[in-house]
């Protein structure tokens, strides 16, 4: 879990920098590139539905997948082309996203009780991507001004492909994986989740449903756009400071019970909704001099952002579905948000940063995070006039 996360901390962060600064990439050539984590996410099933969940152990998969990825890696160090580099992000990210399920399905193998035990080893996922991003900032100094401007940025895809060799050769030292045994045919719409179609019929899952679709958009502008911002901004070793979002994620993954148990679902997701807007309003006040502040209070909601709404989420589709439609509900999801939401954010965000710019051709960052800002709220203001948040036993389905 740990080298898992770390490989993707260690590159996906700063991206949007390397792009803008090395490649001289244009908005939409980076959303093309931001884009690929989307096709991924889109085929990913298929590799697991199709070939790993029926004929090969987990772990040797695991193995298989990292080592290629190291070696696509080494590619991406070395690339100086943008449409070059897109070709090898976008093998990169088909191979990698399957390897999120895989790891699962290795750890979920080990445990008696995975309930209990699954978030004392997911958290070390956690921990990889946050130290990542603070040796990027703190032990290498690769996202400076000066390490940036003399190309020094593209060692952080050095640093994943040694992780993803690291973790390729160890994931054949795993306990053993072996896939399901099934004599039934396997159809396509399992694997995407179409089976959990018949939820939408439900007027508040349709609502939901739609809402995830839409909250993604602004979702694709931080992913794209935080760190080329930051560095803009001239706040110093800002992938370090960008790790504040992860540590905010651990911790208020452990209030989510909490706030479900006091205010229910629907009070939950409007407060992640409504900080999406919030820290995009902090973003396009906020300054790197005396209102940096507002800059790393607006990472640090980010916690609040993506657990309140996204994992949420996910436990309301699993009480919406049954257990009958449970992996399809969870599929379909993951379909809209990640492919879907994710590829149609990734667009927004390249078309309005290519299409905001100041008077001497910089980007016009203020623009740039007041629309999906105004995005993130006419989502809160749809979800909250529309979602009727009745009691869990009558929105069983």
């Amino acid at each position: 879990m740990f080298l898992e996360f770390f490989i993707w901390g260690a590159w996906f962060v700063t991206l949007g920098t390397f792009l803008g600064n090395n490649l001289k990439a244009t908005g939409s050539e980076t959303a093309a590139v931001f884009s690929t984590q989307s096709w991924g996410a889109i085929i990913a099933p298929f590799i697991i539905g199709l070939i790993a969940d029926r004929y090969f152990n987990a772990e040797k998969i695991l193995g298989l997948l990292h080592l290629a990825g190291a070696f696509l890696m080494y590619q991406m160090y070395q690339s100086s082309d943008v449409g070059l580099f897109y070709a090898y992000v976008l093998s990169y990210m088909i191979l990698y996203m399957p390897t999120l399920a895989l790891v699962n399905s290795v750890a979920f193998n080990q445990m008696k009780d995975a309930e209990k035990e699954f978030a004392n080893i997911r958290v070390w996922g956690t921990i990889g991507w946050i130290l990542a991003g603070l040796s990027i900032s703190f032990l290498f100094h690769w996202d400076s001004v000066e390490a940036v401007s003399s190309g020094l940025l593209k060692n952080t895809f050095l640093l994943a492909g040694i992780a993803a060799f690291i973790l390729g050769l160890f994931s054949f030292t795993l306990p053993k994986t072996p896939p399901k045994v099934s004599t039934e045919k396997i159809k396509i719409s399992d694997i995407i989740g179409l089976d959990a179609l018949k939820l939408l019929k439900d007027k508040n899952f349709f609502i939901f449903f739609i809402s995830s679709i839409l909250i993604c958009i602004p979702l694709a502008f931080y992913y794209q756009n935080a760190h080329p911002f930051l560095t803009a901004a001239g706040i110093e070793n800002p992938t370090g400071k960008m790790a504040i979002g992860q540590i905010s994620e651990a911790l208020f993954l452990l209030l989510i019970p909490v706030f479900f148990a006091r205010f229910g679902f629907k009070k939950t997701i409007l407060v992640g909704m409504l900080a999406w807007a919030i820290r995009y309003v902090l973003f396009a006040y906020g300054n790197g001099d005396d209102l940096s502040f507002m800059l790393i209070l607006g990472i640090a909601l980010h916690g609040i952002c993506y657990d309140f709404f996204f994992v949420s989420g996910q436990i309301y589709t699993n009480s919406k579905a049954g257990d009958k439609y449970k992996s399809a509900a969870q599929g379909l999801i993951t379909l809209a948000t990640y492919g879907i939401g994710m590829l149609i954010g990734f667009a927004v965000a390249g078309w309005i940063t290519d299409n905001f710019k100041t008077v001497e051709g910089a980007t016009n960052w203020q623009m740039v995070w007041i629309i999906p800002a105004g995005i993130a709220f006419a989502v809160f203001l749809i979800f909250a006039l529309l979602f009727q948040d009745k009691d869990k036993a009558q929105n069983e389905i």
